[in-house]
């Protein structure tokens, strides 16, 4: 069974609606998908009806922006109820500055040759209260500034770099306590790619764990392959279940695609292992 619990729209940074998503997933074989957007449930009506016409299982997600030691870290909801009350207003509040921080991001591109940045990156956005980084390393890669948007995130978009602008999201307990509220299912996406040291990303599964989360992502495409096992071995450790997901965003954007990720090693329990 293919399963993928990490899926972006246009409804946040993604660059096809939710139909066209789950329509590119089917084809590629996948037989259970998760919408997770960015801060956003306003896809998921769509994102059902057309899983149901493309004959996949579909899981209600969401993907939440925290700040935790200072670094943005991202929270998945699974099997979330989108029209709970408190995920919908903290959403909302999490969702507010980010048209703030956009024009500072521009403001600081400016200064290091990318003019008209903010004008660029609104072509991309779909959904006006959720300009993204994304959205600017889009159009940085438009203007052959970059050859991909890995590139703009490595030289622009990263902190340290001129197109960083921090932004303080919610909290870990918030985003925890959000999704289980909703009957949902708290996953620490790609715990891989943030840059904790060991002691650090420790102090993050204890206390994740401590406010009810349950899962990790172990194969993602935002791992390498020998981040695979050492996630594996690292949910066993601290009794979490595990994720399965591209984090697509865009074909030929990530990666790897829904055909090539590979299956959740063996020795791990996935998080739907009781669903169906």
């Amino acid at each position: 069974m293919n399963v993928d619990l990490h899926c972006h729209s246009n409804v946040s940074d993604g660059v096809l609606p939710p139909a066209k998503v789950a329509m590119v997933a089917r084809q590629a074989g996948v037989d259970v998908w998760a919408l997770t957007d960015h801060d956003e449930v306003g896809g998921i009506p769509a994102a059902r009806a057309a899983a149901a016409e493309q004959g996949m299982r579909f899981v209600t997600g969401v993907e939440i922006s925290i700040t935790w030691a200072n670094e943005t870290v991202h929270i998945v909801g699974l099997q979330i109820d989108e029209n709970n009350a408190a995920l919908v207003q903290g959403l909302e509040a999490t969702r507010s500055g980010r048209d703030n921080r956009g024009r500072e991001i521009a403001a600081q591109l400016a200064k290091a040759g990318i003019p008209d940045a903010y004008e660029g990156a609104l072509k991309y956005v779909s959904n006006p209260n959720l300009m993204s980084r994304t959205h600017f390393a889009r159009y940085i890669v438009e203007i052959g500034a970059c050859r991909n948007t890995s590139e703009v995130f490595k030289k622009y978009l990263c902190e340290g770099k001129p197109g960083y602008v921090e932004h303080r999201w919610a909290t870990l307990e918030q985003s925890v306590q959000w999704i289980r509220g909703a009957g949902g299912i708290a996953v620490i996406a790609h715990p891989g790619r943030y840059k904790f040291s060991d002691t650090a990303q420790g102090a993050l599964f204890d206390q994740f764990k401590q406010l009810g989360g349950a899962a990790i992502e172990v194969v993602t495409g935002s791992h390498t392959p020998d981040q695979y096992p050492e996630y594996a071995r690292l949910a066993n450790g601290y009794g979490f279940l595990a994720s399965r997901g591209t984090d697509f965003h865009a074909p030929g954007e990530a990666r790897v695609d829904f055909k090539l990720l590979p299956p959740l090693p063996g020795n791990v329990t996935p998080v739907w292992h009781d669903w169906f």
